[in-house]
This record gives structure tokens, C-alpha cells and sequence, in this order.
């Protein structure tokens, strides 16, 4: 299997691993992360541990499971997935909602251990959060492949096939598990829809129709649900920004805080729902013209995850705050609710903005919480 046309995006193979992690080592930044991580443990004996796997899984079972299970003592209150419906013997492309820039896939790669696959995922992750070399190192050795965003079109059209390709190889040829968002960056308001793009992306690979394509990828829609978002008020805080200022956009600084405040912050209960992948599914709608395909198989991705959210009073009370009724009380208690208001407040008291408009933002905040409802209403009928 020849890789070096994907060699730019891809993740680390086995025997370059000994020279990456050398180079992790060596770098003063990552040293300053370990000493947080892994307070009073000397670098050497983590360098050692370093050396010791063998493979990118190895990495992951040896660093990063662990550390996922003691965030989660701390920063939830349970976490699971259920596969019933999927075979843990197969290899999927696993498409869901975006809700967190790191956790997202990287719980996914610790529940897909916990339920019995072989493997975890290679992981689909824009070149715009690699905001040092050290970074994007560590990503590659963690089974990430990098998608990069800024480029022409033209350039971004032959980068779109290229990872398209790469994708297909992952799965057919590697026999391994893919992630990739149902769309580019997070939906900040978690009004999870897919992007017709990123399926048109996936079927610039493989070999046939578009149908065919798609179905080599062996796609299964993720519904991801957290019980509370910590970066809630940093999204309401940039809704506001994008009002406000003309032309505002990210820094790679404020990328870096919503990957801390995400990775450390409280979020409840958590729960990943496998739906059916959608391989039989395609087969009968393969005679629908090329122009619809991809925006009916991104609605049903979106009826699939809306579906199979699990919701939270959070969520509920949300709903209710929102249409300014008490139609969902039968969900939650006063206790609930009263909780609830008084965690938002403390979200809101988070955001120190000039003119800060705290109607707007508090709105903000409702809504990611009142969507997964609301979808999850509307597909269920």
C-alpha cells in the first residue's frame, strides 16, 4: 500500500514514530503540557513510556485512554455509546454532530474500545486548530488526518479528492474507522444539519456512482449528546462579536480556549448513539438524480441523529424558556428548572465584552440547548 500521495494529511505511520516522538520530546511547549498533565512525573519516564508503543494505538491506549477516564471522573457524570445497531467487527465512517473541538472524536475513540472494536478512528481535523508544530505532531500521532481549509478553489477541489481518496483507503484498505464532523467547524446554536459538501467530498473517491461511493465508506450518522456545553457562553460570546464587529473571525488564541474550556470544563452526562449505517439504505435511493442525492442523504444523516439524541431536563426546560411555555414541565422538575436558569447565569457572567448585550446572549445560550429538542420533535413527528 503506497501512502505517500497522502503523505502531507496523514496520520504517522508506525516506524516514523520513534522520530515524532523525539521530536515531541525535544520541544519546550510540549514539555511545559506534560508538566501540566502529569504533575511530579519526570519527562524522562514519560519519554520512556513514549518509546515503548509501537503503533498509533498503542499511543492512544498507553496516553490517551487513560487520561479520557480521568477527565470524566471529574468533568462528567457518566459517559456510554450504544452499538446495537452497528457490527463491532466492522469499519464505518462514523459522520455526527459537532459539539466539541477535541472531545468529540477522541470519546469516541475511548467508547469504541470500551465496546469491543479493535481499532479506534482516524480522525478528521482542520489545519486551522493546529496552532503549533508541536500540535500537529501529537494530532497525527493520535490517527488524525489533516484537512486543509485555506487554498484557492482549485486548490481546494484537488485537497477535497485527495482526502476523499484517503478516506476510501482508510476503510478499504487500511480496515480502519474514520471521524468526520457533518460539517465544517461546530454548529454553535446545535442546530445539527449536514453539509451536502462534505458527502459531495466523500464521493470524490472510490469507484462507481456517487451511491456506490458513498456506500464504500459504509457511513454510520453518531448522535453525540452532552448534558451541559462549557464553552456555551464562549459560542454566545462570538454570536455577539459577529454582530457587532464587521469582518470579526477566530484567532488561533481563541481556538486554543475553546479546546481547554471544552476539554476541562463540566458536562454532565454524555451518551453516543451508533444509528444504522446507511449502506441498505442507499440502495434504494439510488436512481434519485445526481443534483438531489447529496442534500437527501444529508437529511437523512440529520433525521438519523436528531432522532437518536439523548435529551436532558437541560434540554426541556430549554425548549420552554424558548417558546415561553411550560409544554415539556412533564420533563423536568422545578428543582430542574431553577438549577438550570441559575447555571446560565453563571455562564453569562463569564462573557466580559465591551457592550455586552445580555438579552442577545442569554438567548444565545438557550437555543444550543433548546435545538437538540426541537429537532428531535420535529423527526420524530
Amino acid at each position: 500500500m503506497d501512502l505517500s500521495k497522502f503523505d502531507e494529511i496523514r496520520p504517522f505511520e508506525p516506524n516514523e514514530l520513534p522520530e515524532v516522538f523525539g521530536r515531541l520530546i525535544a520541544d519546550a511547549q510540549f514539555r511545559a503540557v506534560l508538566g501540566y498533565l502529569y504533575p511530579g512525573v519526570p519527562v524522562d519516564a514519560i519519554a520512556a513510556k513514549m518509546r515503548q508503543c509501537r503503533t498509533n494505538l498503542d499511543f492512544q491506549k498507553a496516553f490517551c485512554y487513560g487520561f479520557l477516564k480521568d477527565l470524566l471522573k471529574k468533568a462528567s457524570t457518566g459517559c456510554d455509546m450504544n452499538v446495537g445497531a452497528i457490527d463491532t467487527a466492522g469499519r464505518y465512517t462514523f459522520v455526527s454532530n459537532h459539539r466539541d473541538i477535541v472531545l468529540d472524536s477522541a470519546l469516541l475513540d475511548m467508547l469504541l474500545i470500551d465496546s469491543g472494536f479493535t481499532t479506534t478512528c482516524e480522525i478528521a481535523i482542520g489545519d486551522n486548530l493546529l496552532a503549533a508544530p508541536w500540535i500537529k505532531d501529537l494530532v497525527r500521532v493520535n490517527k488524525s488526518f489533516i484537512v486543509l481549509r485555506s487554498a484557492g478553489i482549485r486548490e481546494m477541489l484537488a485537497n477535497s479528492k485527495r482526502m476523499s481518496e484517503y478516506m476510501h483507503v482508510v476503510i478499504g484498505e487500511k480496515h480502519d474507522n474514520v471521524w468526520i464532523a457533518q460539517r465544517e467547524g461546530r454548529a454553535k446554536d446545535s442546530n445539527d444539519r449536514t453539509q451536502s459538501s462534505i458527502l459531495k467530498m466523500m464521493a470524490m473517491g472510490g469507484e462507481g456512482s456517487a451511491v456506490e461511493r458513498l456506500r464504500q465508506l459504509h457511513i454510520v450518522p453518531l448522535a453525540i449528546s452532552y448534558e451541559y456545553d462549557p464553552c456555551d457562553w464562549l459560542k454566545a460570546q462570538e454570536f455577539q462579536l459577529k454582530r457587532d464587529i464587521e469582518g470579526w473571525t477566530k484567532s488561533k488564541a481563541d481556538d486554543v480556549m475553546s479546546m481547554q474550556t471544552g476539554i476541562m470544563g463540566y458536562k454532565g452526562r454524555i451518551h453516543y448513539h451508533c444509528t444504522p449505517c446507511i449502506d441498505s439504505w442507499l440502495d434504494s435511493i439510488a436512481d434519485t438524480p445526481k443534483g438531489e442525492l447529496f442534500e437527501v442523504v444529508a437529511q437523512h444523516i440529520d433525521r438519523e441523529i436528531h432522532s437518536n439524541y439523548s435529551l436532558y431536563a437541560n434540554n426541556y426546560i430549554a425548549l420552554d424558556m424558548l417558546n415561553g411555555n411550560d409544554g415539556n414541565a412533564d420533563k423536568y422538575t422545578a428543582e430542574d428548572r431553577a438549577r438550570f436558569e441559575k447555571y446560565l447565569e453563571g455562564q453569562l457572567a463569564k462573557i466580559q465584552i465591551d457592550n455586552k448585550d445580555e438579552d442577545f446572549l442569554m438567548n444565545k445560550m438557550i437555543l444550543m440547548y433548546a435545538n437538540p429538542a426541537k429537532n428531535q420533535l420535529a423527526a420524530k413527528g
